[in-house]
């Protein structure tokens, strides 16, 4: 065994690959100390600045910044030794077409709300119905759209599937028309139950006299004649003039003898004795 050439063959080592190895692992560790004190710093000044962000997302966001450096570093070291890094790049490439395929659904809500911006099917205060929800909308992210319910819940409805599903907007225009149908006995007079409820609509203040209100029998029921009416008031007197109608009609027609008929069974007993 030769101990001088092993000795030079170490010695030719250390001051070559040796130091280079030092060298990047000296580079490593401060390098991660400066990206750690860096984001660390970045992140309390952008946290306590003027502007408040969500905390969750500014500590995500400094986290995936630190992770990046930190990797880009590494990277950059294991070709200073004179390492491939083709098969790191083909690992980070597989890693990115992962992150791709995670985050489809995040990309197309994306997509959605930049839809939606620009589309403007609706816009904030409007009352819409998406998605098996009705309620007020009080913020269009870019993300979700949030809506509050009448109950008074919050729900957040992802804009992809917002952007490319049926939108009812109630809030569009400036009228609505409000649907009834009041049913009658066959006894009673027609003429005089459609009179009773034009006069309750031509005393109410809150429902538009055009387009001229409709009353009409529409329908010879089972139980019945169906009186149809429809009639246009302003979109935020809707609910108003909604509830006025059906409780004037049934005290007026209580009033006036007039019979709402319902649903009712006849039984009859017979005794063989």
């Amino acid at each position: 065994m030769d101990w001088k050439q092993i000795f030079d063959t170490l010695i030719s080592w250390a001051t070559t690959t040796g130091l280079k190895i030092l060298i990047a692992f000296v580079l490593l560790i401060v390098s991660f100390r400066v990206i750690t004190h860096l984001t660390r710093r970045l992140e309390k000044r952008v946290s306590n600045g003027k502007h408040e962000l969500d905390k969750t997302l500014t500590t995500t966001l400094f986290y995936l910044i630190k992770i990046a450096l930190k990797t880009l570093v590494v990277i950059c070291l294991i070709g200073y030794l004179g390492i491939d890094t083709s098969g790191f790049a083909a690992l980070i490439a597989s890693l990115g077409v992962g992150i791709g395929l995670a985050v489809n659904g995040a990309l197309s809500n994306f997509a959605g709300g930049a839809l939606l911006l620009i589309t403007r099917p609706f816009k904030i205060d409007d009352f819409i119905e998406a998605q098996g929800y009705s309620g007020t909308v009080e913020d269009i992210h870019i993300i979700s759209t949030r809506i509050r319910t009448p109950d008074n819940k919050v729900v957040y409805i992802p804009n992809g599937t917002l952007s490319s599903g049926s939108i009812l907007n109630y809030s569009e225009k400036n009228t609505r028309r409000v649907d009834h149908k009041f049913v009658i006995s066959y006894s009673d007079d027609f003429e005089k139950a459609k009179g009773i409820i034009k006069g309750i609509i031509d005393s109410h203040e809150l429902i538009l006299r055009d387009p001229e209100p409709f009353i009409r029998i529409s329908e010879h029921g089972e139980y019945g004649m169906i009186i149809t009416v429809r009639v246009w008031v302003l979109s935020e007197d809707y609910w108003t003039v909604h509830f006025d109608l059906l409780e004037e009609v049934k005290r007026s027609f209580d009033n006036h003898g007039i019979v709402i008929p319902y649903n009712q069974l006849d039984v009859h007993i017979k005794n063989d004795n």
